[in-house]
Order: structure tokens, then C-alpha cells, then sequence
């Protein structure tokens, strides 16, 4: 193997001196955080969102590769060698970003944001490295969210680099940057699913005398769960000053194993002719995700707002070798921040 996922050309590496070479290695190491900064750049966001909206990889896919073709100029040659193998193999859930109001905080010198008016809230905290980031509740009329660090480790023993197993050392790295990925994006859904039960909704009975054999039972219900959490969070939120109005568009937060439904509920139409509206009767846009735990709720929500994160840097690799184990050790930084501070903008929808 010489050509590969994040290093374009391993003869090159060789040619260099490999890992006794300091050029070699530092070449390495901008090869790696290249590669880690991959998922905040346009094609793989637009990949993301092609996910979010379709709950299907083959489409993410396809929109991966062809912003790549749309895109190229934008890379170099050398990225764009990286980039036509390694957009066959992932995507990353960022499908979070549409809910939260997202702050770039990257070249800014805070610590945190706040929030003002915080009725009832909760956000993540610091964590030791490599563990789970925990929620803890929040109120008052002002509120910091701190901006925390989270980090993860990867270990590379030297022997797959005598032994020249490239593949084994780039199939870690790829796992290595999808945890580093996927943990913050689980950081955000955790919040989500962390609401609580106050805003918990039933499934909302059948309009009309419709037995429970009928085909349209099913999608009938959820259409007036749907109605019902947009009703309910219209109220609650009318006086809070988000500009909330009847028109306003929401989120709904699904698992992929409802996807079938949510769609049939949300194209249901009044009648079927052409030209005809739907049941629905508010703006709702699915965003569908892999990383609830229950595949049997969904939510309703109110997005942005009081919904609020920042990123203050983004996922950096540092390394270094420890002669006593004969491994490389890389570490992984990232920078970021969450919390909802109103969780009146989200409703906890049943499916039976």
C-alpha cells in the first residue's frame, strides 16, 4: 500500500525516512490534522445535512461526492487525493447544528457565552478526558456556559510502522476521528434527551370515527401528536420575545427507525387531489439522527433562540513517542460549548 486515506502517498513517507525523520513526521502529523478538520468543511456539512434531511447514507454520499466535483478548486491537490477515497468510507451527524444556534468562537478570546432569562435549562459540563460529558440543571437571570475542553487518545504502535501496515494505522485513525466526531455530536442529543418529562406528549387520539385497522390510523395520530406540540409550544413560549408565530418553522428530531412514519404523516394531504394541503398544519422540517436512544419518541422543536452553542476550537491532533511502550501517542483536542436554556421550545412526542 503506498497511496492512502489521509496520507496521499506512503512512498513519500518512506522516501523521507519515515518516523526517524523529523520532516517525515511532521508531515505526518499535518497529514492527521488535516484530516480531522475535514467533516467542518462545505462538502462533508452538505453531506451531513443530506443525511439530516433524508435519514439515508446512500444520499449523503452522493452529495459528499458531488460537492467535491462542484468544489474542487477549493482544495489542493494533495487534500483532494485524501478526499476521493476517504468520502467513500464516512459522514458525520451534524444534524444538531440546525437546532442549536450555532457560535463560532473560534478566534475569539472568551471562555463561554451566556444566556439571559433562563426559565428552565440544562447544558454539559467539563469532563475528565475520554469520558462522557454530564448534564446538570441550570435557572436564573443569567446564565455562563463555559467553553470545555474534550479529548481522546489513539496509540499507534511502532511496529505497524516497521511492518509497514499502513491500512491497520489509517483504519485507526478513521476510527479515531469518528469517535471524536460522534461524541460531540452525542453531547448535544444527550441535552435533548435529557428534557424533561414536563414536556413529555401522548400520542394524540384519532380525528373522526376511524377504526384502528384502517391504513390512515396510524398517520392520524401522529399528524395530531405533531399539531398538538407545535400548539403546545406556541403557547408556552408566546410571551418569552423569540417571535414566535403561527408561520414559524420546527424541527422534528427523529430516529431513522421512524423515518417511514414521519414521512407519511408529514405528506399526508386533506384530500387526494392535486393541489390539495397537507394535515400538517404548521411549518415542520425532519432532521433525522442514529444517536437517540429511543427509537420510539421523537421531538417537536422551537429551534435556535435559547438553543445555543459554540465551537472555540476545533478538533486538533498532538503527538508524541513513548520509547517505554515503543508506541506513538496522538491526542485529540476539540473545544466546544452547549445548553438549552428554554426547554419550553421543545416537546417529547409518543408514537404509541
Amino acid at each position: 500500500m503506498k497511496k492512502g486515506l489521509f496520507i496521499s502517498d506512503w512512498g513519500a513517507f518512506e522516501r523521507m525516512g519515515g518516523l526517524n525523520s523529523p520532516e517525515a513526521r511532521h508531515m505526518l502529523k499535518g497529514a492527521l490534522n488535516t484530516f480531522a478538520k475535514l467533516p467542518t468543511t462545505a462538502p462533508f456539512k452538505a453531506a451531513a445535512q443530506a443525511f439530516a434531511r433524508t435519514g439515508d447514507v446512500g444520499v449523503a454520499k452522493s452529495t459528499l461526492a458531488q460537492a467535491f466535483a462542484t468544489n474542487a478548486n477549493d482544495f489542493p491537490t494533495s487534500v483532494l487525493e485524501v478526499l476521493d477515497k476517504y468520502h467513500q468510507l464516512v459522514y458525520y451527524d451534524t444534524g444538531y447544528e440546525e437546532i442549536f444556534n450555532m457560535m463560532d468562537m473560534r478566534n475569539s478570546d472568551r471562555n463561554g457565552f451566556t444566556i439571559v432569562d433562563v426559565g428552565s435549562g440544562m447544558s454539559f459540563s467539563k469532563i475528565p478526558l475520554g469520558t462522557k460529558a454530564k448534564l446538570y440543571k441550570m435557572s436564573g437571570e443569567k446564565v455562563t456556559v463555559t467553553l470545555d475542553q474534550y479529548a481522546a487518545g489513539l496509540s499507534w504502535s511502532r511496529l505497524l510502522f516497521d511492518d509497514k501496515e499502513y491500512w491497520t494505522i489509517e483504519d485507526n485513525a478513521i476510527t479515531f476521528m469518528n469517535e471524536a466526531y460522534s461524541s460531540r455530536a452525542q453531547d448535544f442529543y444527550d441535552l435533548i434527551e435529557d428534557l424533561a418529562a414536563t414536556y413529555d406528549l401522548a400520542w394524540q387520539g384519532v380525528t373522526g370515527s376511524i377504526p384502528a385497522t384502517n391504513e390512515n390510523y396510524v398517520p392520524i395520530r401522529d399528524i395530531n401528536t405533531i399539531n398538538k406540540a407545535c400548539e403546545e409550544i406556541l403557547i408556552r413560549i408566546k410571551d418569552l420575545g423569540m417571535g414566535a408565530t403561527p408561520m414559524s418553522e420546527f424541527i422534528i428530531l427523529a430516529p431513522i427507525q421512524l423515518i417511514g412514519r414521519i414521512r407519511r404523516a408529514i405528506g399526508m394531504v386533506q384530500q387526494p387531489f392535486a393541489g390539495s394541503t397537507t394535515q400538517i398544519n404548521y411549518n415542520v422540517r425532519p432532521i433525522y439522527t442514529m444517536m437517540l436512544t429511543a427509537t420510539d419518541k421523537y421531538y417537536v422543536i422551537y429551534p435556535k433562540n435559547k438553543l445555543k452553542a459554540a465551537i472555540r476550537a476545533d478538533l486538533a491532533v498532538f503527538s508524541n513517542f513513548d520509547p517505554s511502550a515503543y508506541q506513538d501517542a496522538a491526542y485529540g483536542w476539540q473545544r466546544y460549548g452547549g445548553a438549552i436554556g428554554e426547554q419550553k421550545q421543545l416537546e417529547r412526542c409518543s408514537v404509541a
